[in-house]
């Protein structure tokens, strides 16, 4: 048991024994009524008829040296006299007179005895508490998104013109345990549960699938190395985890939350690692990989790597990624350029392009291209924000796709935020229509 713990329990035992207040004005005693009614304990019901009265020498001497209003000359039981008779020893006052401390020890050492038992049976109990709980850097967050919506347009073909017009509902919850081991490092565990199918209506909101089981959805350890550098090594993290990418714009829906910044920003989650170096003046520099566990850094197996340098200052930010995806002989290089502006009137806008050579060298190989154009800021107790950008990565010899959205996040409280979401996805198909979604996603946190 921890020193502060005993230094709280003693007292606060005494104080139920006793129905003196020695020292556990903090001391909830309803809560610490299952510690005392402990069968393996004696009752206080068989000392209550034992006093003592005023001309007793117990009752005497202890008036003699705590001065306690207790001793007002009213009788009290030979418990209360003993706890009162503990506080002395504990305090030094017995010093004033130890042979009539010495005593009164003689005279009331059962009922020491008693409260000595109690006091150790809180002990043993929290004991067993302890070693069955987390540890003291141990912490445990959970989170619940539930969306419902509806996107027009959604699944049209030639047989089905109508395409999907169902109102449609999906949920996760998402727990994250983090511990620390030096009080500078980080372990966290990832488990969700979910069933957020891809092609569902409310799908836009990328919510986890786990066809409703718990499952573990990442670990990631994070560590410093010296004063400027921190490290992590993960699987089931993307690779670009640690980087900075310089955007203010943080809406709801799965195709635009990445800024513009769509494949540079590494993000086959597999086993990876990363670090970045903090020049303690608003330059950071970070470098990733990620690969398949099966087979890392082969051939046989997609590996990626990604090298990201990024500055932010009061209201502004530049950043600049380097990502590169290597599958068996082919390879695509991509680049991505992010900045934000903040005004002072809290209005931010953020801003990514990004540029890509797929298959390399080959002779098949195609540009692409990705850009993002994001508002937001605070509206009444809220934040409003709408943004524009393509939809996913663009091929040169394609007809480009855009998606244009408006969101509203209101925080009902401090753990319940509503979030509608409205949205129009063209389609590069010719003769298939534009989707539009309306969709809400609530978010508990606890």
């Amino acid at each position: 048991m921890k020193l502060f713990q005993k230094l709280i329990a003693a007292p606060a035992i005494i104080t139920l024994a006793s129905g003196f207040a020695v020292n556990a004005t903090e001391i909830n005693s309803t809560d610490l009524s299952d510690y005392t009614n402990s069968n393996n304990l004696v009752s206080l019901g068989d000392f209550k008829s034992d006093t003592l009265f005023p001309g007793d020498w117990a009752y005497d001497s202890l008036k003699d040296l705590t001065n306690s209003p207790r001793f007002n000359g009213n009788s009290v039981t030979r418990l209360e006299a003993a706890a009162e008779l503990n506080n002395l020893i504990a305090g030094g006052e017995g010093l004033m007179n130890g042979a009539a401390i010495n005593r009164l020890s003689d005279e009331l050492g059962s009922e020491l005895a008693i409260m000595k038992g109690r006091v150790d049976g809180l002990e043993a109990r929290v004991n067993t508490i302890e070693a069955g709980s987390f540890s003291e850097t141990s912490t445990a967050s959970f989170k619940v998104n539930m969306a419902i919506g509806a996107v027009d347009g959604k699944g049209v073909t030639a047989t089905n013109t109508d395409g999907d017009e169902a109102v449609a509902f999906q949920y996760t919850f998402d727990t994250k345990i983090k511990t620390s081991f030096t009080g500078e490092d980080q372990l966290s565990v990832a488990i969700d549960s979910g069933n957020g199918l891809s092609g569902n209506p409310v799908d836009e909101f990328g919510l986890n699938n786990t066809a409703d089981a718990l499952k573990v959805d990442g670990v990631a350890y994070k560590f410093p190395i010296g004063d400027s550098v921190t490290a992590m090594v993960t699987d089931g993290v993307d690779g670009s985890k640690i980087f900075t990418t310089a955007c203010a714009y943080g809406g709801p829906s799965d195709t635009l939350d990445d800024c513009g910044n769509v494949n540079a920003n590494i993000d086959n989650a597999g086993a990876t690692a990363m670090a970045e170096y903090d020049f303690d003046n608003g330059f950071t520099a970070a470098l990733g990989y990620a690969g398949n566990e099966a087979g890392l850094m082969t051939k046989e197996n997609v590996d990626a790597y990604a090298a990201n340098l990024a500055y932010v200052g009061d209201n502004y930010g530049l950043s600049v990624t380097y990502g590169s995806v290597e599958s068996g002989v082919n390879e695509n290089v991509y680049t991505a350029l992010n900045g934000f502006y903040s005004f002072d009137s809290g209005l931010n806008v953020s801003a990514g392009y990004e540029f890509g050579d797929i298959g390399g060298a080959a002779a098949t190989a195609n540009e692409s291209i990705n850009y993002f154009v994001g508002i937001n800021g605070d509206l009444g107790a809220g934040e409003l924000g709408a943004a524009l950008g393509t939809s996913g990565g663009q091929l040169e010899n394609q007809t480009e796709e855009l998606m244009y959205e408006a969101y509203y996040s209101y925080p009902v409280n401090d753990g319940m935020t509503i979030t509608p979401l409205v949205f129009i996805k063209e389609q590069a198909t010719v003769g298939t229509p534009d989707q539009t979604g309306v969709m809400v996603k609530t978010t508990f946190k606890f």
